[in-house]
């Protein structure tokens, strides 16, 4: 693999970004006009906090959905997998930014999620907020990639990129754990409509904020017209089905039609994917940049971080609530460690990555997390969190946090200008697939051996969800052991793009 370099900037004298034609935007004037770096960065921090806030945002609130809206168990899953199946599937957010311009793809997919958010508050059905949290899901498709492709175009100098990678970074992981305390304390004071209702005001504001602020730049040759809809129809298609296959094992033998068709169904379309993307002119996602064993291996540990930590939140909101007793407020108030813990792990990887490179990094974060994940299936009935729950969850998420950056970095590493938003998409794509698969997986996982226990014990639920929660949080566990090794192949010479 080339050895990385900071992205060229525009020439003194040269034309502006408006009339460069290229495949990929070129900052120049264009960019020092529009408003200052601090205000780009503001902006893509904030708007990538909204978005990632969402992934966890309704965790807390699912119990009050689920009593208003008569959901099932499975439909309650849904609520959360379909803003990341959006997420994760639409792939083609990415490439946007490549294609169309950053700033295009930016309000393209800050309107979508603004509105739809405003849609899933008004629903009167279980099958609406799906809906809604699905379009909520493609709008951050969009918009999440963007914002890392505006950090990577704004700060062309090494030093200062690291910095602001920092920042973004920070405020993701952030942006992921604070999602249940303002869920909590959105939903019991003013009811859960408001988890979603609360991205409107913001989103709003931001669009404003990106007409004034974000350079305009170039789109690449081509425009929409090169975006792969073959590849991301089959891709999305492809992986709804194989969510939808593992939550119907909760009703469903494994020998069910209701269960073998959608995974089937699933597995032949992700192989059709791979067939266009080998075939088609402009590909959603080369095959070639995966021989790129930095971004290859950085997005598997990726994915086997999302597995982990998606299924952790929902279910200890679960255990807080259904064993613990407290309320949607007082959840809330219990993730704030992991909050704060992820946020110290992320900002402690940002001052070593550019001495030690991605890889340490990645490989400590994931073996912490590992102790804190088995640690913490040990969840019983009569437990408490002060006893059961705080030491562990705070050593699962400072894990996260310390391998997120490098995560970032290993995968964007060396990639060209013309495809930065396709790498930062891959990164957030990787989360979001583990987040979906591992959160159906390991829910499934819980509610059979929570079944079982029942079987063998009736009438004893509390120790039987509390089983169901610790099984699920065990295989969480492997998840993590497993990325912890993927770490070791992340090439270590990536440590000289940071520096």
């Amino acid at each position: 693999m080339p050895e990385p370099s900071a992205p060229p900037t525009t020439r003194p004298g040269a034309a502006p970004a408006s009339s460069v034609r290229h495949d990929a935007e070129v900052p120049g004037p264009t960019a020092r006009r529009a408003g200052s770096a601090a205000a780009v960065l503001f902006i893509a921090c904030a708007a990538q906090f909204m978005v990632i806030l969402d992934v966890s945002i309704v965790n807390v609130a699912l119990p009050s959905m689920r009593a208003e809206l008569h959901l099932s168990g499975a439909g309650q899953q849904w609520i959360v997998n379909a803003y990341t199946l959006g997420f994760a599937g639409l792939l083609l957010g990415g490439r946007m930014a490549d294609l169309v311009g950053t700033k295009r793809a930016f309000l393209t997919g800050l309107a979508a999620f603004t509105a739809a958010s405003l849609a899933g508050g008004l629903a009167d059905s279980g099958a609406l907020l799906i809906a809604a949290r699905a379009v909520q899901g493609v709008g951050g498709a969009v918009l999440a990639p963007a914002t890392l492709t505006l950090i990577m175009t704004t700060f062309t100098e090494p030093a200062a990129r690291t910095r602001a990678m920092g920042a973004w970074s920070a405020v993701m992981a952030a942006g992921g754990a604070a999602g249940a305390v303002v869920g909590g304390v959105l939903t019991e004071y003013a009811g859960w409509r408001w988890v979603l209702f609360v991205n409107v005001p913001i989103g709003v504001a931001l669009l404003a904020a990106a007409l004034a602020f974000v350079p305009s730049g170039t789109a690449g040759r081509g425009g929409l017209r090169r975006l792969d809809l073959p590849g991301a129809v089959s891709v999305t298609a492809g992986l709804t089905a194989l969510v939808y296959g593992i939550i119907s094992t909760e009703t469903h033998g494994w020998g069910s039609p209701a269960v073998w068709v959608p995974l089937t169904a699933g597995a032949l379309l992700l192989l059709a994917f791979l067939a266009v993307e080998s075939r088609v002119a402009h590909p959603l996602v080369p095959l070639r940049i995966l021989r790129r064993r930095s971004l290859a291996t950085a997005n598997l540990v990726v994915t086997g971080l999302g597995a982990a930590s998606f299924a952790m939140w929902f279910l200890l909101s679960l255990y807080f609530q259904q064993l613990l007793g407290y309320s949607a407020v007082t959840a809330g108030l219990c993730f704030l460690p992991g909050s704060l813990s992820i946020i110290a792990g992320a900002q402690l990887a940002t001052r070593l990555v550019p001495r030690t490179g991605p890889r340490p990094l990645l490989f400590t974060g994931m073996v912490i997390s590992t102790v804190g994940f088995v640690w913490l299936s040990g969840i019983g009935a009569d437990g408490s969190y002060v006893t059961d729950v705080l030491a562990p969850f705070v050593l699962a998420t400072f894990g996260t946090g310390l391998a997120m950056m490098p995560a970032t970095v290993a995968a964007t590493s060396g990639t060209d200008r013309a495809e930065a938003g396709l790498a930062s998409g891959l990164v957030n794509t990787s989360r979001q697939v583990g987040g979906a698969l591992g959160l159906a997986l390991l829910a499934t996982v819980a509610s059979h051996v929570t079944a079982s226990h029942l079987a063998a014990h009736p009438g004893d639920l509390q120790s039987a969800l509390a089983s169901g929660y610790g099984r699920a949080l065990l295989i969480a566990a492997v998840f993590t052991a497993c990325a912890a090794l993927m770490a070791l192949a992340v090439p270590g010479t990536t440590r000289k793009s940071t520096t």
